[in-house]
């Protein structure tokens, strides 16, 4: 009597076992909603940005993201088990997000955006990575790193982490809307905006005091999002934002890179209430430190500046620099062109532009580049039109020309 009831009771753990293990495997199927949603999340994060090298290989890896610490290549998030993600369980891939850490223990470098990342959700997580799955896989095992001695040891970022790095998901602040803490949670969170826009300490890491006050970027400024009077988005309306972030463009600016990519892979495509969340989250921003008092550059510069710009750029942007708006960016008020730091000014200058064209602004414009004009001579046309018209801004020099040259 006793064995048959130890035989019957090993028969129900069996099948209750086997029942459990059913669910799961129906379960780990996840929704066409599902995979949609992770989509839009995948877009709203940029994620293609980083991790396509060849267009061919969408999410294959091996882009070449420089730091000033050197270069990282960005992973494969294809499903290939070899090279890509296809042989992660849904824990590997959470941890990766939440806590930046590789499935065999390695820590990643914060180019990958995990503090970030850190605020998701477990089922927006699990969506992006049931998105990921559906993709073709590539093998593609990204180039090994250039990073400079000893950071080229990831240990170290064992110490990072434990000095700069707070995991954690945002919790809603339940005094504001559900449009706000929307905003919130994808400029916060998945759209990591700070990773461009908030200036580093000398060891990468986000200076909190200065949340969005700017930073460099690939050799160009990301301007201030907070409410800053000059440069920053205190003058533009939500919709400005909207504008802005659906089109490349508005009647303030016009998106250059690295941002014109952003808008091109991430905010074009997002949905109109995403991209809303967002304009009125960054919209509550109050001005965070405060913009530097700016001294009068000389008369004999702006007079020098003056006559350049009669000479290159009335034609495009008009003697009052009005432009044209959404063709040719009006330059009265511009908030790119009132950063404390000109280098997007110098680099717009030395390179030329190429509007962005977007399927709700699809008409192009373009600015041609000035290399042959001195280091003197672009260094008072910059400061002409950063303190004409009502712009205040730093002069520029030359020496900041020169060096603008260099790092081309």
């Amino acid at each position: 009597m006793r064995q048959r009831r130890r035989t019957t009771d090993a028969i129900l753990v069996i099948i209750l076992l086997c029942g459990a293990f059913a669910a799961h495997e129906c379960s780990a199927e996840p929704s066409e909603d599902v995979i949609a949603h992770g989509k839009a999340l995948t877009i709203a994060g940029d994620c293609a940005s980083c991790h396509t090298a060849d267009p061919a290989k969408p999410f294959a890896g091996g882009k070449r993201i420089d730091t000033p610490f050197g270069a990282v290549f960005s992973p494969n998030l294809t499903p290939d088990r070899d090279t890509g993600i296809g042989g992660w369980s849904d824990d590997d891939f959470v941890r990766a997000l939440r806590t930046g850490v590789s499935p065999d223990g390695t820590h990643y470098y914060p180019a990958f955006p995990y503090p970030y990342f850190t605020k998701l959700i477990r089922d927006d997580i699990l969506a992006i990575r049931a998105y990921l799955a559906t993709l073709a896989p590539v093998g593609n095992k990204a180039p090994p790193l250039e990073l400079r001695w000893p950071l080229n040891y990831r240990v170290l970022m064992r110490a990072w982490d434990a000095l700069f790095f707070t995991p954690g998901i945002i919790q809603p602040d339940q005094g504001k809307s559900p449009e706000w803490n929307r905003g919130r949670y994808l400029v916060e969170g998945l759209a990591h905006c700070g990773a461009c826009h908030t200036p580093k300490n000398p060891f990468g890491a986000d200076r909190p005091d200065h949340a969005f006050g700017g930073s460099m970027v690939q050799g160009m400024f990301a301007p201030r999002l907070d409410g800053a009077a000059r440069s920053g988005l205190k003058s533009w309306s939500v919709d400005d934002v909207v504008e802005y972030l659906q089109s490349g463009r508005n009647g303030h600016s016009h998106a250059g890179p690295p941002m014109s990519e952003v808008v091109v892979n991430s905010t074009s495509k997002m949905s109109d209430g995403d991209v809303h969340a967002i304009a009125v989250y960054l919209k509550s921003l109050p001005a965070g430190t405060p913009e530097p008092v700016v001294a009068p550059p000389s008369q004999a510069q702006m007079s020098d500046g003056e006559r350049i710009y009669r000479g290159a750029c009335v034609a495009c942007h008009e003697l009052d620099g009005s432009g044209a708006p959404r063709i040719y960016p009006p330059l009265p008020g511009n908030a790119n062109l009132q950063s404390a730091d000109p280098a997007s000014t110098l680099r717009i200058i030395l390179d030329g532009a190429q509007t962005v064209t977007t399927p709700r602004a699809p008409n192009t414009g373009s600015m041609p580049s000035y290399p042959k004009l001195t280091d003197q001579q672009i260094a008072d046309v910059a400061t002409y039109i950063r303190n004409s018209w009502g712009n205040a801004a730093p002069a520029v020099t030359a020496d900041e020309v020169a060096n603008a040259r260099q790092t081309k």
